[in-house]
């Protein structure tokens, strides 16, 4: 029999593990499984055909030999124990006796009482024979394992328990420099020890039961343990960390999955398994709805068919049948109609709904007027497909229950936006303390993590008036930095937090500066940055290009000086030691599928990979910051931020300091403008038909003539008044055809654009204002002294605002990008921290 035919027979618990990790990883396993199967376990190899005297020759020299001399003579004794109980059983080779003796299907820790027998007689140091036999079975057993003499199956070296040491063994005995790699990855991964201890473990037993080094293992061996570890009983470890290990080992093909997450993340479900959920009893109606949801299938996204299956299946027919057992028809009784449609107004409280709702209590359901409408448009496409395939749809064509004045959303849509509008309105104010709260925290904790940094293991160092201890290195892992309170004794994770407050900085400052979405911020990539130029000028405009998420339609927002700050540091942060940024594989909760490898911007190393930062990170990273910076609403209590709160206030802001609805609307990806200033905390309505009207009226009164194309010398006369409001502090923000309504007191004026170049003149006319306020106070001009108190005060305004911009371009973060060389009347404006593409 060859070592290809000698299959080891009873596949059983290997089919069983197959099918509760499909069951618990989802639909694509069995395609992994087909695409990398597992190594098949042999009976014979050439080590298991070896007689015994070569067996005890080889296994009792090194590497196989004990570490300690003094301990060799006991492995000698268990492994002849053992070797004397298989060569009572039938078969030629080890392996076969192994598996005739039954120890394999026992377990390993039943195998033993098979091995040893119980026995009257006590043993040395007053143990029982039986007690001391088996001990010195099991130091036997494991030079058979390391040495490929036996293979016990996966489920005898996982269940209960994997031998203890047996990742040692195995290193020492077959793999040596494999297992070293392994310890170099995990070390390099921040793995902790006891992370690093199961998946050596792991990877032992792989090879304890397929045979070969660690560079033999396949991504099907993986995925067979994985499925049996889920099958075992009791508490048992199932982390995956060790694929991750192999993987980066480079064990893998390069079509193997990147990432061990795609085992853990759910795929997509058929329209049958979705509705097979919710117990549907009518087999009919299942059918069809199953056969509408198909045909809807094709213009509809995955997650919205889920909905539609939810609502359709869960919501309308389950519930039907829960209430009027036996209903098979659509054709449904008024009165069954009517209890229907009361009851999907209300909801079940939850636990989150808070516990001053008592046991069984029912809440208003928000989106009832959205179920009400979904079974209404299945209804009427019920009714419009059965005339153009009566065969098909006709036998379920129905009168709808559900009329056209019941699903009238005018009242709803009012009182969302009155919540909205009373949202943003008490947001929006406390934006800039978010925003300055997240920065300060991320300079604290980078200068927290640099000071525990400078100081060693076991020692203690004082930060921001707090004495903090580094913790011995051997606790914990050793790329982070951890620090212990010594008067409270917790531990915590320097690393982690600097890597949180950076986060929750770059999230909230992007939000706040582009209005976009979650799922867009999370998508954001190098690709994104992209740069344009005017063709008139060739002024280059840096870009950030939107990818399409909810409308499928891309769009570019202009680039601010502050958003450049932020992407720059972003760009810096998550580039390798290459200068690249690393590639990663993003999961789409949406549509349930893994994306593409890309250079995503907002993503950070974790373990031996790096992960993208999903929309459900970013919203905790908001959590967490808004609990440090301690805001409080107008009822007191802690105030919370969402992704699209910042959306909202975006828009708000634009449309409030003159920025066109329509111009607001394309910035933000909307399909209608009613869209936009829906998310406009004012009244839409009176402000877009008070300014038209307003527009209206002023052209009636004004002389024709000044809609007339203006002659040359106008145009000069405009132009020049630009050149006028040059003046030495920077520029006047006056409009045209304005003159100066400050008569020239420029310190005063809230117009003036200070240039931050002039911060050295403005301090100076701030210390001649302190000089002069003291000379008229001792002089007694106490007006004088007044009128120069509020012009020193406008100069320390305009004074802060210059060293706020100075501060701001010295933190800035340079990428070693040479900027674009100007040509002759042309103005640089792209930032020269931003990369390009």
């Amino acid at each position: 029999m060859t070592a290809v035919e000698g299959l080891r027979p009873g596949t059983a618990p290997v089919r069983a593990g197959r099918a509760a990790l499909t069951r618990a990883y989802g639909p694509r396993v069995p395609a992994l499984l087909q695409a990398f199967p597992p190594r098949p376990a042999h009976q014979a190899w050439p080590a298991t055909a070896q007689p015994r005297a070569e067996v005890l020759q080889r296994l009792l020299a090194p590497p196989f030999a004990a570490a300690s001399p003094s301990y060799q003579p006991h492995c000698r004794a268990g492994l002849v124990r053992v070797l004397d109980w298989l060569e009572s059983f039938p078969g030629q080779s080890w392996q076969e006796r192994w598996t005739a003796s039954g120890a394999d299907a026992a377990g390993n820790t039943a195998w033993r009482e098979l091995c040893c027998p119980p026995g009257p007689a006590a043993g040395r140091g007053g143990r029982p024979q039986q007690e001391y036999e088996r001990l010195s079975a099991g130091r036997g057993i494991t030079p058979l394992i390391c040495g490929d003499v036996i293979r016990p199956s996966l489920s005898w070296l996982t269940a209960p328990h994997t031998p203890k040491k047996l990742a040692a063994q195995m290193a020492r005995a077959r793999d040596a420099a494999g297992f070293a790699a392994l310890r170099s990855l995990c070390a390099a991964g921040q793995a902790g020890v006891t992370t690093e201890s199961t998946a050596l473990s792991r990877i032992a037993v792989i090879m304890a039961a397929k045979g070969g080094l660690v560079s033999d293992i396949t991504v099907g061996d993986c995925l067979e343990l994985a499925g049996l570890l889920i099958t075992s009983g009791g508490y048992v470890n199932t982390s995956l960390y060790f694929y991750q290990v192999l993987h980066a080992m480079g064990v893998f093909p390069a079509s193997a999955p990147a990432t061990v997450r795609i085992f853990g993340a759910p795929g997509q479900r058929s329209i049958e398994q979705v509705l097979g959920g919710y117990g549907i009893e009518c087999r009919g109606v299942a059918d069809l709805l199953a056969d509408y949801l198909r045909e809807r299938q094709a213009a509809i996204d995955h997650s919205t068919m889920r909905s539609l299956a939810r609502q359709l299946g869960k919501l309308f027919w389950r519930d039907l049948e829960l209430h009027h057992p036996g209903i098979s028809s659509l054709h449904l009784e008024p009165a069954a109609a009517a209890a229907w449609k009361q009851r999907i107004m209300t909801r079940q409280a939850t636990a989150a709904d808070g516990a001053a709702q008592g046991a069984g209590a029912r809440l208003p359901r928000h989106d009832a007027v959205s179920h009400l409408a979904t079974v209404r448009a299945f209804y009427l496409d019920i009714a419009e497909w059965a005339m153009q395939d009566p065969a098909r749809w006709g036998p379920w064509a129905a009168p709808c229950p559900v009329r056209a004045e019941e699903i009238s959303r005018t009242k709803s849509l009012s009182h969302r936006k009155s919540r909205m509008d009373a949202r943003t309105r008490e947001r929006m104010p406390v934006l800039p303390v978010l925003a300055a709260a997240v920065d300060q925290a991320r300079k604290t904790a980078a200068a927290r993590l640099d000071a525990a940094a400078a100081a060693g293991p076991g020692q203690s160092f004082t930060f921001a008036g707090q004495q903090l201890l580094r913790p011995p290195a051997r606790r914990y892992p050793r790329t982070r930095t951890w620090a212990q309170d010594p008067a409270t004794g917790r531990h915590r994770d320097l690393t982690l937090e600097e890597q949180h407050a950076f986060w929750a900085w770059a999230a909230v400052e992007v939000l706040r500066h582009t209005g976009i979405r979650v799922e867009e911020l999370t998508e954001l990539s190098h690709h994104s940055l992209i740069q344009y130029r005017l063709p008139a000028t060739g002024e280059l405009i840096p870009l950030l290009q939107i990818a399409p998420s909810k409308t499928d339609a891309e769009r570019l927002l202009v680039i601010s000086p502050e958003l450049a700050d932020v992407l720059s540091a972003i760009v810096s942060r998550v580039r390798g030691p290459a200068g690249a940024i690393p590639l990663v594989t993003s999961y789409d909760s949406h549509e349930r599928t893994w994306n593409p490898p890309m250079p995503l911007l907002f993503q950070c190393r974790r373990g031996m990979e790096n992960r993208a930062i999903n929309a459900q990170a970013v919203r905790a990273l908001l959590d967490t910051a808004l609990a440090g910076a301690a805001l409080a609403g107008q009822d007191g209590r802690p105030l919370k931020f969402t992704p699209h709160d910042f959306r909202r206030i975006f828009v708000t802001d634009a449309v409030m300091n003159g920025m066109p609805p329509h111009i607001a609307q394309l910035i933000c990806g909307h399909a209608s403008i009613n869209t936009t200033m829906g998310y406009k905390a004012v009244y839409p309505e009176e402000v877009i038909t008070g300014h038209r009207a307003f527009i209206a009226r002023r052209r009636t009164t004004r002389p024709g003539e000044e809609y007339r194309t203006p002659t040359d010398a106008e145009w000069d006369e405009f132009l020049g008044h630009f050149e006028h409001r040059k003046v030495a502090l920077g520029d006047c923000g006056r409009a045209w055809g304005t003159s100066c309504i400050h008569e020239h007191s420029c310190i005063r004026c809230p117009l003036l654009r200070v240039d931050p170049a002039q911060h050295e003149r403005l301090a100076g006319i701030r210390d001649n204002l302190i000089a002069r306020i003291s000379e008229a106070e001792q002089q007694g001009w106490a007006g004088e002294a007044e009128g120069l108190k509020i012009s020193l005060a406008a100069a320390d305004s305009k004074l802060a605002q210059a060293q706020a911009t100075l501060a701001r371009r010295r933190d800035a973060v340079s990428l070693g990008i040479p900027p674009f060389p100007a040509a002759a009347g042309q103005t640089i404006t792209s930032p020269a921290t931003i990369p390009a593409p």
